[in-house]
């Protein structure tokens, strides 16, 4: 008889998920507040300096959500619903003013990576409820 394992392939996925969008939203958050000018070297030249650490502060207490989540091993539908609307919005914002050049280019790169884990969410809530129902 097989062991049945105590997470299944949803639950993997949203704690590797959750864990990666987590560091990956503390570390770029931080970024802005611990060294502003290596982050403006990188995504380009800024007036409201006020606003970069702004959000990059919400951006880490965002950070901060998905790694308690992703240490619980719980994932509830407000934690997913702040990842995957965090992540399009920031999507959205770099998308529409990257494209035009009113911002760095740098920033739809970003935007790639945050509809990609915005989908890796989906997924991970998709799986689970499939894994529920079978």
């Amino acid at each position: 008889m097989k062991k049945k394992h105590k997470y299944n392939y949803s639950s993997q996925l949203l704690r590797r998920t959750a864990f990666f969008h987590g560091g990956y939203y503390v570390l770029t958050g931080l970024w802005s507040l611990v060294s502003i000018s290596s982050f403006q070297a990188v995504t380009g030249s800024k007036t409201d300096i006020w606003l970069v650490k702004t959000i990059g502060l919400l951006v880490t207490v965002s950070g901060l959500v998905f790694l308690y989540s992703a240490a619980r091993r719980s994932f509830p539908m407000e934690t997913v619903i702040l990842a995957i609307g965090t992540a399009l919005a920031l999507a959205l914002i770099e998308i529409t003013y990257g494209s035009v050049g009113h911002i760095s280019a740098v920033y739809l790169l970003d935007a790639v990576l945050e509809v990609f884990l915005a989908g890796l969410w989906i997924t991970g809530v998709w799986k689970q409820r499939e894994e529920r129902t079978s």
